[in-house]
């Protein structure tokens, strides 16, 4: 006979799976990191802090992120697997709690040049199939708004089975209509040819004749134009029939037979635009864009007007508007267009797209519209896009990995990033940020500050708690947090000004002003009102202008600050002389490479689905150079112990003595006053920090000889301290008598400027106009626009 059970009026005893409330990270040591080990609460907004490259990223993208990606591939079956990027398990002991982890990168989006802001957010598809359904004249399907579609004409003969073997024959003919525009295939703009810039007509092909990158007549093209027979290889060109310069400069692929081997030949023309015409010209390598700039022409589609559309597609409209019109309307218009519409035949894909364009709205990119290229967007706007897709999600116990959001914003705006990051948490997600700017530190729920230093004075955790007690820790970060720069107490005279009258690009409204030269100019306002169209539409790079922009360098695990910066050329060549030897000896990717590893210090062993294996070579001991090169040593050091110096130590190293090489100390130098003295000059540019890449670009360009430099956003993934050390280096340029004009949203930068000209007063065509121009302190006096208020409050006035 069964007892009555008692009510227990005690408070139920904690559930095992309510136990699982922290992420737990044992042992890290990911790149810089030293056996780091922490506790992150989940469903909380924890922001990572820290000097450029004291190991910030490695924990929170290679260690955490990295293994939760690692672990859900794992799920899906060996044969998926074997069509996705391997990963292998990061360098930590212990991993607990980990949960989905959605990455939002600072990466900029594919420069494919067919890619907009209406692809990449999936707008324009959704408007493909509103107009599909809509338009009047109705023409098709949604492919016949798709400027990435040809239209398609067949005919032939087709064979009908009549059954008991029986067949019948008949002609048939097929139409597939896209909207491509057929005149520029859906490019926007088409490409004028300097013939004069792709040969010297005076030379034969076997003289050198051919002016293009990597037309070399002793490589595969020498042996296609020798062999194809559809011209004589030692004539000059001048002397071509209409035929021959035809079949050399337009022929379409032709199969051709060369020495035995079936070959593919076709024109220069059409050559280059598959090759380097189909990629955004800015993602080019810098000789070919040079040669795509000097050579090619780009002007405005005439017959598509630029709309990349076909004339069908841009017939049917809906409340008087086409595709087009709707996609190069701002985002914040489109909403009130959208919302004009009251279809209930469509309304799900109505109720969608408006969902959508709010959201677009709502993060602050509402000054855009739906037909701006990608591949054009700053580093901070690409990185917004991709958040879009997920302030909707009904995803909840997601770890959401942020790479400062707030990069390219404008004081003004981070309180609404702030308030998305909220959101996202308070709908029960793990939110983890890594950041630099104290307004969205403030907002934290826990700081994980790593540190103290960078590279190998960095990797531990230096403080882990409250806002309040990092404040109070004594930390550099805490140091920092409420740094506030003070007016400058007198600014400097300028030596001249550049004149911009009549700027219209983008949303510019016929702006006049005077640029000031000798001083440091900083252009301000809020993301969207015409920053970088007035700097980089007035003042394009050329002679006598040095242009500093955000695009991020990119480098293989083969490139390092000597390959980069071009260090490594006044080295080998020094190492060369002192041992009589060829420089292309001290090269790991030449002829001095390990035998082995073929000179990447490391051999890989591809295991198929299952992530590859690095192993250190045997042969070389990871030093990537041959044992026999290894034996010519320059100041009692060998190539591999250069590489492996501090960019401190090499400067002391090269700076006198048997090593004293000028041309590498005077590169050595510029690393150094841009703060990157710790980086090791032959660390693989794979393991450096955005702030690093930053700073390492930022040297480079240093080199360049003009009177005018122009950079945009440098305090890009720069702490607080770092910054400092940029507004050293901005004055002392300033004071070799150079003109600096920085785009910049920092209030440090603004506060140290002896010009600032400030743009808005909002986004888009709400922008457009100069609304102050003033010192520093005439700003704060006036107060009169928003980089007036904030810049007051920064200052504390």
């Amino acid at each position: 006979m069964s007892k009555a059970t008692r009510t227990d009026t005690q408070s139920p005893a904690l559930h095992a799976a309510d136990s699982h409330d922290l992420i737990r990270v044992h042992g890290a040591r990911v790149n810089n990191l030293k056996d780091v080990s922490i506790e992150i609460p989940k469903r909380r907004l924890t922001v990572f802090t820290g000097v450029s490259g004291s190991g910030k990223s490695s924990l929170v993208f290679g260690t955490i992120a990295a293994e939760s990606q690692r672990l859900i591939n794992e799920t899906y079956s060996a044969f998926v697997q074997g069509f996705m990027p391997t990963l292998a398990r990061p360098e930590v002991d212990l991993l607990e709690g980990l949960t989905t982890a959605i990455i939002v990168d600072q990466e900029r989006m594919g420069s494919n040049p067919r890619s907009t802001v209406g692809t990449a957010t999936d707008a324009n598809a959704m408007l493909r199939i509103l107009f599909s359904r809509l338009g009047q004249p109705h023409i098709g399907s949604p492919n016949a708004y798709s400027f990435n579609v040809p239209s398609v004409k067949a005919s032939g003969a087709i064979t009908i089975e009549r059954g008991a073997g029986k067949t019948k024959t008949e002609k048939a003919t097929f139409t597939r209509l896209g909207g491509m525009c057929p005149r520029c295939e859906g490019m926007g703009s088409v490409t004028d040819f300097d013939l004069a810039a792709l040969y010297d007509d005076s030379l034969s092909l076997n003289k050198g004749a051919l002016t293009i990158p990597g037309y070399s007549m002793d490589g595969w093209y020498g042996r296609i134009f020798r062999g194809c027979g559809f011209f004589d290889p030692d004539k000059p060109i001048r002397k071509y029939t209409k035929k021959e310069l035809h079949d050399l400069l337009h022929k379409e692929p032709t199969k051709v037979k060369v020495d035995g081997i079936n070959l593919t030949y076709a024109g220069l023309i059409p050559t280059i635009q598959k090759s380097f015409l189909s990629k955004d010209v800015d993602a080019l390598q810098p000789h070919i864009r040079a040669f795509v700039e000097r050579a090619v022409t780009f002007t405005t589609c005439p017959e598509c007007d630029g709309t990349r559309l076909s004339k069908e597609a841009r017939s049917s409209k809906i409340k008087g508007k086409n595709i087009a019109d709707v996609c190069s309307m701002q985002i914040s218009d489109l909403g009130d267009w959208v919302r004009g519409l009251d279809e209930p035949s469509v309304a799900p894909l109505l109720t969608g797209l408006q969902h959508l364009v709010d959201s677009i709205a709502e993060i602050g990119l509402g000054y855009l519209s739906l037909d701006r290229p990608s591949g054009t967007l700053s580093g901070g706007e690409a990185q917004r896009t991709k958040m879009i897709r997920h302030l909707g999600s009904s995803l909840t116990d997601v770890t959401y990995v942020f790479d400062e959001p707030t990069i390219g914003l404008h004081p003004h705006d981070v309180q609404r990033m702030n308030d998305l990051l909220l959101r996202l948490r308070d709908k029960g997600n793990t939110v983890l940020v890594v950041e630099h700017e104290p307004e969205a530190i403030a907002i934290a729920d826990h700081v994980v500050d790593l540190g103290p230093g960078a590279g190998t004075a960095g990797g531990e955790v230096v403080f882990e708690g409250t806002v309040e007690g990092l404040r109070a820790g004594g930390t550099l970060t805490g140091r920092h947090l409420d740094d506030r720069a003070s007016l400058k107490p007198s600014v400097r005279t300028p030596s001249g000004a550049l004149e911009v009258r009549g700027a219209s690009t983008h949303n510019l409204r016929d702006v006049d002003v005077d640029i000031p030269l000798g001083v440091l100019v900083v252009v301000t306002g809020v993301a969207g009102s015409g920053k970088s169209s007035l700097v980089h539409g007035s003042i394009p790079a050329g002679a006598g202008v040095v242009s500093i922009d955000q695009v991020a360098i990119r480098g293989s695990r083969r490139s390092n600050p000597a390959t980069y910066t071009k260090l490594l050329d006044p080295i080998r060549k020094a190492f060369a002389k002192a041992n009589g030897v060829k420089p292309a000896l001290f090269s790991a990717n030449s002829e001095g490479a390990c035998p082995n590893c073929n000179g990447a210090g490391v051999i890989y062993t591809d295991l198929a689905m299952m992530a590859g294996v690095a192993t250190t070579c045997e042969e070389c001991e990871g030093k990537r150079f041959e044992a026999s090169v290894l034996d010519h040593h320059l100041g009692g050091r060998d190539i591999s112990e250069v590489l492996a110096m501090s960019v401190t130590e090499a400067e002391e190293f090269f700076g006198a003595g048997e090593a004293r090489t000028p041309a590498a100390h005077a590169i050595l130098d510029r690393l150094a006053d841009v703060g990157l003295g710790y980086l090791r000059i032959g660390q693989p540019l794979t393991t450096l920090s955005g702030g690093e890449r930053q700073r390492l670009k930022l040297a480079t360009h240093m080199a360049e000889k003009g009177g005018v430099y122009v950079l945009d956003e440098p305090t890009s993934g720069l702490h607080l301290a770092d910054v400092e050390q940029l507004l050293g280096l901005l004055d002392r340029l300033v004071d070799s008598g150079k003109s600096v004009i920085v785009i910049e949203h920092h209030q440090a930068v603004m506060a140290h400027a002896d010009w600032i000209i400030d743009l808005g007063p909002g986004a888009g065509h709400d922008g457009g106009r100069i609304v102050f121009e003033g010192t520093p302190a005439d700003v704060v006096v006036a107060r009169s626009t928003l980089t007036g208020e904030h810049l007051a409050a920064y200052v504390g006035t």
